[in-house]
């Protein structure tokens, strides 16, 4: 078994390319109710995934890709990524940040950063989706197709749960459609999207707006180009509990792309200051954040253990998130659950399918089990 430890002191290489007159802008607006009680403390895109902010990831990908200068759309705790990121120079980029006072959904949120945007060609990402495609190549699309707005779309195997885009022989996209359950295409949004500047422009300003509702069909009807950028490349929208969990599996696994991870890949990640004692099980992807405590035979599968967090001998944690400074007392079993900051889970406690603890909260040793043996 791998077991590897996550380091946030990962050097910048200033030698990657540029490209030129590119600009990136990061949506992370949202309030992220799906993964709640874990984003009443933090927002979503700063909920550690393989060992680090979720936002990190994206953003080592944006700077791969060869931008530097990312302008991030905040609503929601805005002041929780200027105080982690502030101007980006770890990162070897230059971050921005251009706050909505109310809530303006995808297209309103574009619009909104405009004045910070002086590139002709402007990388619009969702701050909520793991993704392995190179940017580069979404870009190069756009500019060799000379089109107004490229989407990136991913095939899907089940297309169903999702609004799927047609597109023409050409590329072209004809469509924007509803979720429905005899789907024409297995294309559908993967959540990043390549503008020409003149077109956020068009964007009504200051009032709320959808990029996938309003925006991209307005521009069909009125003739302009948009075109499809096309692959297989691995996607996840970690939206829910249960693809948050896979997803940070995935990055630790080596099977989503990160260059924030380098090539550590392994069954777990271990933080750094985090103790695992000798005999606990580590696998399926499985996070230990910073000062996170494993206690003898333990048992943690595709978990993700936030920093200080506890888990006593003898406890299972499968496919869970267990949140900052929580506790799981020995021999508990938590599967597919979610655990808030600072709960406290007693000795041989059963928490199963979509369980969700709140911050704070205190459930006594046998509190609540599934099972009758005790």
């Amino acid at each position: 078994m791998d077991n590897h430890t996550v380091r946030e002191s990962d050097s910048v290489e200033e030698s990657d390319p540029v490209i030129e007159d590119v600009q990136a802008v990061v949506l992370v607006g949202g309030q992220g109710t799906r993964l709640r009680p874990l984003t009443l403390s933090a927002p979503k895109p700063m909920l550690p995934t393989a060992g680090l902010p979720f936002l990190t990831h994206l953003l080592s990908r944006i700077r791969a890709a060869g931008i530097r200068d990312v302008v991030l759309s905040t609503s929601y705790k805005a002041e929780v990524f200027s105080e982690y990121y502030g101007d980006g120079s770890k990162l070897g980029l230059n971050l921005r940040y251009v706050t909505e006072d109310e809530p303006l959904g995808t297209g309103g949120g574009i619009r909104n950063v405009l004045d910070d945007l002086t590139a002709g060609t402007i990388v619009v990402f969702n701050g909520d989706v793991l993704g392995g495609t190179d940017v580069r190549d979404v870009i190069e699309t756009h500019r060799e197709a000379g089109a107004d707005v490229t989407i990136h779309l991913v095939r899907v195997s089940d297309p169903r749960a999702f609004g799927c885009v047609p597109t023409d022989d050409d590329g072209r996209v004809t469509a924007f459609l509803e979720k429905t359950q005899d789907p024409p295409t297995d294309q559908i949004n993967a959540g990043t999207y390549v503008f020409t500047r003149e077109i956020i422009e068009t964007i009504p300003f200051g009032v709320p707006v959808s990029v996938e509702r309003e925006v991209f069909p307005r521009l069909l009807a009125e003739g302009k180009h948009v075109h499809a950028h096309v692959d297989h490349a691995y996607w996840r929208d970690m939206g829910t509990p249960e693809d948050f969990v896979r997803g940070s599996a995935d990055l630790v696994r080596g099977i989503a792309p990160s260059p924030a991870l380098g090539d550590r890949h392994g069954e777990s990640l271990v933080h750094e200051g985090a103790g695992v004692a000798p005999g606990a099980l580590l696998i399926g992807g499985t996070v230990v954040g910073r000062g996170a405590e494993v206690g003898p035979r333990a048992r943690l599968d595709g978990a993700v253990v936030f920093d200080g967090a506890v888990i006593e001998a003898g406890a299972v944690v499968e496919r869970s998130i267990i949140g900052f400074g929580a506790r799981i007392g020995p021999r508990a079993l938590i599967r597919d659950t979610v655990v808030g900051d600072g709960a406290d889970i007693g000795a041989r406690c059963e928490l199963l399918r979509g369980a969700r603890v709140w911050p704070g909260i205190q459930i006594p040793d046998n509190g609540v089990r599934f099972s009758t043996d005790v």
